[in-house]
């Protein structure tokens, strides 16, 4: 494998070019400024400066995507979680962010994967099976299939 080349870049400007792409988190940060070829020592001092100048705050951005991701797509909130420690965020701050009551967010998200993949009449093991696949917590399940079922059975 090749080693990739530091560019002219400073590790400062760099990571300002990549958070103006993409909110990341410091653990993220700290491992695309090392894969592109910046010393531990450089590296450290820009996240320090960045989060000095309040552009790196990884409680923020963890609150922010958390409720984007709760709010506008599909998925499970062990899968929300999944995604954002794959982005480099501590599971503390992750779970800090979850809601106390999911059960109504999670059957709507369940139901809305139920519409998407099956039609009516589908095994109900295979809905059960499809919803666990994606992080579903059983009660939310069990709603979700039962209003999926209700839903269809007034269609016939």
């Amino acid at each position: 494998m090749r080693q990739k080349t530091k560019s002219n870049k400073t590790a400062l400007v760099q990571a300002v070019d990549l958070l103006a792409r993409q909110e990341h988190s410091t653990q993220k940060l700290r491992e695309k400024l090392r894969q592109r070829g910046y010393e531990e020592e450089e590296t450290e001092a820009a996240i320090q400066r960045l989060e000095e100048k309040h552009y790196l705050n990884d409680e923020d951005a963890c609150g922010r995507q958390f409720q984007y991701l709760y709010e506008n797509s599909r998925s499970s909130v062990k899968q929300i979680q999944a995604k954002l420690m794959q982005r480099g965020f501590d599971s503390s701050l992750i779970r800090s962010c979850i809601p106390s009551d999911t059960f109504q967010r999670e059957t709507r998200a369940a139901l809305y994967c139920l519409r998407l993949k099956f039609r009516a009449g589908a095994e109900e093991r295979k809905m059960m099976q499809h919803l666990y696949t994606r992080g579903f917590d059983s009660s939310a399940m069990r709603a979700a299939i039962d209003a999926f079922q209700q839903e269809n059975n007034t269609e016939e």
